[in-house]
């Protein structure tokens, strides 16, 4: 699938010298044979993107620039809520604006994405923690028989799938991996991946909110419509669908808008993607330094996003100081959500929810 030039048209590539001894990286150059290329010493830190100037052109380092480096750490990380554990990642970065994402500065301002060109040693070390661990002993609200892992923490992988075949050859990878699945969420429907032929062992996470909300944080995503539309297409294909409802983001009005939302899922799911639907809820996190970044390049979404009235700080356990809603009114929220959702929704199992 071509992405849309207007999401992602690398006119500079910025690679460690590295990426070229890879048959990856070299693929993927051959596809922007006119991008100029700029070498430098870690695809972490490239001083280029660190200027405070580029915060106001969010969108443009986005569209215009792209990375290529090796995955250096390739070990698991626990994870416990929507997977088993997070495995090392084949990207970073997202072309893609979500005015809430917590990666929005990882490597310089907007961070562009980053393709890890040395897929096979990730592919195998998945593979050999998987076959460490043997057979999950007892099932889990993660998933009742394979460890799952996610392999997308810090990008979307629907949109990765067009720069390079990093996600084909880890879909493949899972289709022969006993006792375990990968899994990854997206905001972006991409239909090159009805063709991967995942058979099962592959969970798909699409992730829904309001529209009208959407169209303000969920910058250059696809609509919501799409994403429901593609379910049908992604259980037949092969693949688990669940659904994550994230961020919920309170504000005057947010009830109709989320049962409009139930509405139209329900209405669109058939039988076999009913019966398989399970879903996360979670609801916003800010942090002041988001806030702070959001204000150059994309105020209107701060009025959404950073509530005071409704917010309190907390530490997270990433070390983190953070703003979610305060903690008393956020459980009534959350016990009036998953009502609606349960009334709406019967079927949908709620994996976790905070």
């Amino acid at each position: 699938m071509a992405l849309p030039r207007t999401l992602i048209d690398p006119k500079l590539i910025y690679l460690e010298a590295a990426a070229r001894d890879y048959p990856r990286g070299r693929e993927v150059l051959a596809r922007f044979p006119g991008a100029e290329l700029v070498e430098v010493a870690s695809h972490w830190q490239i001083p280029q993107l660190s200027d405070p100037a580029l915060a106001g052109d969010w969108l443009r380092v986005k569209r215009d620039i792209l990375v290529l480096g090796v995955k250096k750490g390739l070990a698991m990380r626990p994870n416990g809520r929507s997977a088993d554990f997070i495995a090392p990642s084949s990207s970073n970065g997202c072309a893609m604006a979500c005015a809430y994402c917590y990666v929005g500065r990882r490597k310089g301002y907007a961070n562009p994405i980053s393709i890890f060109v040395n897929i096979d040693s990730i592919a195998r070390a998945i593979g050999r923690h998987v076959a460490r661990l043997g057979p999950k002993p007892v099932p889990d609200s993660i998933d009742p028989v394979d460890w799952v892992y996610d392999l997308g923490e810090n990008g979307d992988l629907s949109v990765d799938a067009s720069l390079s075949d990093n996600v084909r050859d880890l879909v493949a990878a899972f289709r022969d991996l006993p006792n375990a699945k990968g899994s990854f969420a997206t905001k972006f429907v991409n239909r090159d991946l009805l063709d991967y032929d995942p058979r099962g062992r592959t969970r798909v996470r699409f992730s829904l909110m309001p529209e009208a909300i959407a169209k303000i944080v969920d910058v250059r995503t696809s609509g919501m419509s799409e994403r429901i539309a593609a379910i049908n297409d992604f259980v037949d294909a092969g693949y688990e669908v669940h659904v994550n409802f994230s961020p919920v983001i309170v504000h005057e009005g947010w009830e109709a808008e989320w049962k409009a939302l139930f509405a139209e899922l329900d209405a669109a799911l058939s039988p076999a993607a009913r019966a398989q639907l399970k879903c996360e809820v979670i609801f916003l996190t800010h942090n002041e330094a988001l806030h702070d970044l959001n204000l150059l390049w994309h105020p209107r979404a701060e009025e959404w996003l950073w509530r005071p009235d409704l917010q309190e700080r907390k530490w997270s356990q990433s070390g983190m100081r953070n703003l979610r809603y305060k903690a008393a009114w956020k459980r009534q929220w959350l016990d009036r959500f998953l009502a609606w959702l349960s009334e709406a929704l019967p079927y949908c199992t709620v994996r976790y929810a905070f």
